[in-house]
């Protein structure tokens, strides 16, 4: 008498992101092993990203460099332009058109020769700092063809620091981190960033401040009135920055910092920042002070760390991009680019992630207009669309090893089903393998769309993300080989649209104990 046939189902398989940190072989069925170009979607499943494109032509001063500071400055009657910093060079970016901004100060023109800027902006002036640099504006009111050093604005008085970080905050600019100086922090008057003495102008001094002895400034961030200053092994909570002439310490935290300036972002309900230790949550930190539970990249410790060990920190960029609610960590030097999905935390606190590849953004900027651009080499490249540039990329999703529930039971595959959806006329590749030899097998399937009307509207399923109707295919490979624990992989090479996975369905017979 024939054995009938054994259904194991996985719904939104992958859903809880990659985890590379437990035995890949006791992992609930949710998790995944590889999760190559892929994001968690408004729905909870694994999908591919998108491509990007680039947003003008060629400028020959950039030529092949990389873009790698974007800034968006907002003027005072609301006008809004891009602005961008490579190679030697400042520009602008107005329709197609990318516009090197020449000098336009007295005197010598200041000699670039370092692309480590910081944006930040006020009252309608765009400013740019790195360390052991004049902070240089773009200051449309006078010109929207030129830049100058801060210095040379009208009004400019005391001496603004040659810092390496700034963020504008509470009305004012805060600036730290110089050649020579490690740990005094100076904020300019209220509304005015070229005023740096008299006024509401000031500065601190941390020497005495750090509650772990010597450390230094890397970054800033604002959150919740309070001003936050990150050590590289310690960090400090000023409340009442809004004033800051009677502002106080509030908090401080020994034993975590932030080891990357541009790893810093405010996701709105809290701060998001690399530390020695990886990826961590401000408020939790603060809450748990260095308790490891406050690791949200934990699921990925030790591959990040591993890329950490030798990647310049100074090239690591982030952004958190509220539209899609991510989290990107790019570190350029391993073409590696890590999407924390910010919208629900696991029960222990990580984030669900993935990772991307062949990307690699050398700069970030999400919009007031719903856009994120990523700095490329000779280009400003949008987020969108399903190449990146002209070119298809792979997405990659891999299952855990699975028992089916009997780890002593040998099971005989005899078919997989996977239902994905917007896979017209897609190529997929279905591999499968047996007791942590993985890709034994591999059969190429073709998805064959099914047009459903679009389920929840325009948002959800409609023209925002799937286009006016959603195509839910499902492909079948015939199985092969047994064995103790299973795991099935899936394959596309992303050119024409996305592709999300909704179901894995296995099927199998049971073979010996």
């Amino acid at each position: 008498m024939s054995q009938s046939l054994q259904t194991f189902s996985i719904n939104n398989p992958g859903y809880l992101g990659v985890n590379l940190q437990d035995a890949p072989g006791e992992l609930p069925p949710g998790f995944a092993l590889k999760a190559y170009n892929c994001v968690i979607d408004r729905s909870g499943r694994i999908a591919s990203r998108n491509g990007w494109v680039k947003s003008h032509t060629a400028n020959a001063d950039i030529g092949t460099s990389n873009i790698t500071c974007l800034g968006e400055l907002i003027e005072n009657n609301g006008t809004v332009t891009l602005l961008a910093a490579g190679g030697a060079f400042l520009f602008k970016l107005v329709g197609s058109t990318l516009t090197t901004l020449t000098y336009g100060g007295g005197g010598v023109a200041p000699t670039i020769s370092a692309a480590n800027w910081q944006f930040t902006q006020l009252n309608g002036i765009g400013i740019f700092f790195q360390r052991g640099y004049d902070p240089l504006i773009y200051d449309p009111s006078v010109s929207t063809t030129t830049f100058r050093r801060l210095s040379e604005k009208t009004g400019y008085t005391g001496t603004v620091l040659l810092a390496n970080t700034a963020i504008s905050a509470y009305g004012r600019i805060w600036c730290a981190d110089t050649t020579t100086d490690k740990n005094t922090l100076k904020w300019s008057d209220i509304i005015t960033p070229q005023v740096w003495t008299a006024g509401t102008s000031g500065s601190l001094n941390l020497l005495g401040v750090w509650p772990s002895g010597g450390d230094e400034i890397v970054a800033l961030a604002a959150h919740n009135n309070a001003l936050i200053i990150f050590g590289k092994k310690q960090m400090l909570v000023y409340s009442g920055a809004n004033v800051p002439s009677t502002m106080s310490l509030s908090d401080a935290v020994t034993n975590i910092g932030c080891i990357a300036r541009d790893s810093v972002q405010n996701i709105g309900t809290d701060v998001l920042f690399l530390s020695a230790s990886g990826v961590r949550s401000l408020s939790r930190t603060i809450q748990e002070k260095s308790a490891p539970v406050g690791n949200i990249s934990k699921n990925v410790h030790n591959g990040l760390q591993t890329l950490l060990n030798t990647q310049n920190l100074d090239n690591v960029k982030s952004i958190y991009f509220p539209v899609d609610a991510f989290y990107l960590l790019t570190l350029p030097s391993f073409n590696e680019t890590y999407c924390f999905d910010t919208r629900v935390p696991l029960e222990d606190g990580a984030l669900r992630v993935t990772t991307w590849q062949g990307i690699t953004p050398r700069a970030f900027l999400a919009t007031s207009g719903r856009k994120l651009y990523l700095g490329r080499p000779g280009y400003v490249g949008q987020y969108t669309g399903f190449v990146d540039d002209t070119t298809a990329f792979r997405m990659v999703y891999a299952t855990p090893w699975l028992d089916f529930d009997s780890p002593i039971q040998t099971s005989i595959l005899k078919r997989i089903a996977m239902s994905v959806i917007g896979a017209v006329n897609q190529a997929l590749v279905l591999k499968w393998g047996y007791d942590f030899i993985p890709d034994l097998f591999s059969q190429t399937v073709t998805a064959i769309g099914t047009a459903q009307p679009a389920e929840w509207g325009a948002f959800e399923w409609g023209a925002f993300e799937w286009g006016s109707a959603i195509d839910v295919s499902t492909v079948i490979a015939n199985g092969a080989g047994a064995g103790r624990r299973f795991q099935v992989s899936v394959e596309a090479q992303i050119s024409t649209g996305k592709v999300a996975v909704q179901a894995l369905d296995i099927f199998t017979k049971s073979g010996r104990v």
